[in-house]
Formats: structure tokens, sequence, C-alpha cells
């Protein structure tokens, strides 16, 4: 098996490389950005064909590993040859390299949820003129896309994502005085900075409705959310029969990791649409179910964010850009202290209401986002 990894020093990135350290598997590319002591620590371990780092340190990581192919563009990661591409940049940043990656034929096992949240039919076109696979990584749809093993979308009335709830799913009442410390205590899981606060306003499980819509190409009216206190159930898929699957696990994204880069292998040879990709000697203790199953409806007056998610969905076009781009600003701002937490959907909405109203395109995108970003530090820069 040989990888490539677009966001290498990330949580999903770092995670990975403890999956391939498991496998054995071949390193091909590694795209790390501004990490230079550990993409050399990688480049060092892993000797990738090729390393990315962004131009600021690219000098630095060329000095420090004078054998090796230094690059600034992650472009060259994502089409270096290897049997599957991780994308894992984080924001829109990710999508550009998925794209790249995908129209190359290169399967790509996706944990970068924007780059399918604003350009799904896209990346889809591009993945079906390069003949390459898409699998998911996210726990969530790596749980959806494991209960569709064996069974036809023609099938299935609703697909059920599950939260965590975040740190305020039992409180307190009042978020106002909601500091920074207080949202990054995710309760479950140890993601990067940014995926925490998402979690903790429900917008990142907004962004998953919309990337299951774009991912599954599935109404948006049959999406679901419901709130898993365990993190243990992470995804179920009702049928028609009224009968539901539900995928269980440990809130460890090496799970998902592994699955989703085994069945990108297994479905690009198979020509199955879904296919398991699972390994049993997996080096983890065993679930333990006692107390940790419980679901509840989630509070929506309390998370505005999965709200103004849907909302953009059914708005459709380049609405979900400006959403993902209002939130990437929103959040920066709340980190910075310019902004307070109740701020961040308010700045959100805001920037939806005025979003142009034009179709999805490459070029759209690029220029919706711009749009987006300059509005919400406007707005940011008046409160």
């Amino acid at each position: 098996m040989v990888i490539s990894i677009l966001g290498s020093t990330g949580s999903i990135g770092t995670q990975t490389l403890e999956v391939a350290r498991w496998r054995g598997w071949r390193v091909a590319g590694l795209a790390a950005g501004n990490n230079l002591e550990l993409a050399v620590q990688q480049a060092l371990e892993f000797n990738p064909d090729v390393l990315s780092v962004n131009d600021a340190i690219l000098e630095a990581a060329r000095a420090a590993l004078p054998n090796m192919r230094v690059v600034a563009d992650a472009l060259e990661v994502a089409v270096t040859p290897c049997d599957v591409v991780i994308g894992a940049i984080p924001g829109l940043a990710g999508l550009a390299p998925t794209r790249a990656a995908l129209t190359a034929g290169r399967n790509v096992a996706l944990a970068n949820k924007e780059a399918m949240v604003c350009g799904g039919p896209l990346v889809w076109q591009a993945a079906r003129q390069g003949g390459a696979r898409i699998t998911p990584m996210d726990s969530e749809h790596s749980a959806l896309y494991q209960c569709l093993v064996g069974e036809r979308m023609a099938d299935v009335a609703e697909l059920i994502l599950t939260a965590s709830g975040g740190p305020f799913r039992d409180g307190p009442a009042d978020l106002s005085a909601v500091t920074v410390d207080m949202a990054l205590k995710h309760p479950n899981w140890t993601m990067g900075t940014k995926v925490t606060i998402d979690s903790s306003t429900l917008m990142n499980k907004g962004l998953e409705v919309l990337e299951a819509h774009y991912l599954y190409e599935f109404p948006l009216e049959a999406i679901s959310v419901l709130v898993q206190p365990g993190s243990l159930i992470h995804s179920l898929v009702r049928f028609k029969d009224n009968q539901i699957k539900a995928q269980l696990g440990a809130p460890d994204m090496r799970l998902p990791i592994q699955y989703s880069i085994l069945s990108a292998i297994e479905s690009a040879s198979s020509g199955e649409v879904f296919i398991g990709g699972r390994r049993p000697e997996t080096p983890l203790e065993p679930l333990n179910l006692i107390g940790n199953l419980e679901l509840r409806a989630v509070d929506r007056q309390r998370f505005p964010c999965l709200d103004l998610a849907y909302h953009a969905g059914h708005l459709g076009g380049v609405a979900p850009v400006a959403l993902n781009a209002a939130d990437e600003i929103a959040v920066a701002a709340f980190l910075e202290g310019r902004l307070t937490y109740l701020g961040i959907p308010k700045l959100i909405e805001i920037v939806l209401s005025q979003a142009p109203r034009v179709e999805l395109s490459w070029e759209n995108i690029a220029s919706t986002d711009t749009w987006a970003r300059t509005r919400a530090l406007e707005i940011v820069a008046a409160s």
C-alpha cells in the first residue's frame, strides 16, 4: 500500500501516519504546511518522494532535507503516483489539491469536509472524469458508508448523523459568557482547534449534514441529527422497510482512517460503490457498550448553527461556500477575542443572508469565498 497525505502535520494527518506505522504502508507524498519541525521529522521517518511546505519555511525545509524533493505546492503531492491520497488539509484550502488528485485519477480518502460542502457536485465531476474513487474518512460519514455496505441507496429512507453535543450539551444555560478555554474542552474527541470550536456550536455537524447531502447525493430533508453523548454510535441509516442499521466504535479516528483507506482500494479494484475495508488485528481495546448508547434530540434553539447549515443547503448554489467562509472568519475572531461566542452564529447568519445567489462553478466558489471573508471581516471590525 502506498499513500500520500495532504495535511500531514494536522490531527488527521498525524493519526494517518500512526496507521501507516501499524500496517507498514509506504508514504509517497506529504503536504505539511507551516510546521517545520514536524514536517522534517515526518520526512526523515517516512522518506516520501515529495514533501510540500508553505513558502515561509520552504528554504529552511530544503536546508534540513538536502537529499529530498521539497516543493511549495501541495498540488504536486496530490498528483504523485500512489494508491490513495488522504485529503486532510483543513478548510477551503483543501479543495484545489483534492480536485487535482481526483482529476489525475488518484483515489481519495476524504477527511476535508469543506471540499464536499463547497464544491460537492464539481468534486464528483472531477472524480468521474478521472476515474477515481472517493471514500469518506470523517467518523460519521465512514459510519454511514459502513451501514450502506451491501445495500442500495434506493432502499434508504433516512441518513442519521450523531453528534456528541460538544462541551455545552448539558450546560451552562447561558452561553453568553463562554470563553475560548471552555469551548475547546471537548468531552470525547481530540481534534484541531477550528473543528473543536465548530463541534461546540454544532456547526461541525451542520457541515457534515451538507457533506452527507453531496457525498451520498441524498435529499437534504432526509438527513437528520441526533445527540449521542458517548460518541460510540457514529451514524445510523433508516431503510424504507423501517429497519435501522447503526455503526458503533470507539471515539478514535484511527479506526475510520484505516477503514476509509482500505475501502478506497477495495472499491477501486472491485468496482463496488460500498465495500468494506477491515483489518481484524487493529491494536485497540474492545468497545465497552454498557451505559454509553443514549440518544437525544438536538436543541436547535441553543445551537442555531445547525439550522444555518440546512438553510445554506436549501439555498444551494454557492450559499454553502459563504456559510463555510463566514464560519472560518467567525471562529478565528472568537479565538482572537474579537467576537463573542454567541456572535459566531449571528455573524454567519448576516453573511449568508447577503451572499450572492449564483450557480455553482469553480470560479464562483473562489469569488464567493473571497466576498464572504471580506464581508465577515467588515462585520467583525464594525462590532
